[in-house]
């Protein structure tokens, strides 16, 4: 893992958020998308070299839905960048991590992506992701 991707936040209100971070970043999101593959919609900032992804469920079934009708808002995961993800999925998956999904997914930015359960991470959802080329 080369550095921290971003951060995930979960949010009941997009529009909302945006607004909040937009006051507190000084800048507007760079990017806006829905992955409907996760049933979420997307937001993401950057304030310095650090990249922040707000999230918000489209649907009642979508993990974010989920996690904010068990936690609440707050941070949902930390993502970390990786050159090959294949492989990282691999040298985990042999360490005893429980990868969420073994296969790298599309996701947001225009990255591969797969997450490690919590449960095997001290309660953190962990996102690996790799860029597409």
């Amino acid at each position: 893992m080369r550095k921290i991707e971003h951060i995930g936040i979960a949010v009941k209100d997009l529009q909302a958020s945006n607004a909040l971070f937009e006051k507190l970043f000084g800048a507007p999101p760079y990017k806006e998308e829905t992955v409907e593959s996760e049933g979420v919609s997307t937001s993401f900032f950057m304030n310095g070299p650090n990249k922040i992804e707000l999230l918000e469920a489209t649907n009642e079934d979508s993990p974010i839905a989920k996690f904010i009708a068990k936690k609440g808002e707050g941070i949902h995961h930390i993502a970390f960048d990786v050159e090959d993800i294949e492989s990282e999925v691999k040298r985990l998956s042999s360490e005893g991590f429980v990868l969420l999904n073994e296969t790298p997914k599309k996701g947001a930015d225009n990255k591969l992506v797969v997450f490690l359960h919590p449960k095997s991470t001290n309660g953190v959802l962990i996102e690996l992701c790799q860029e597409i080329k």
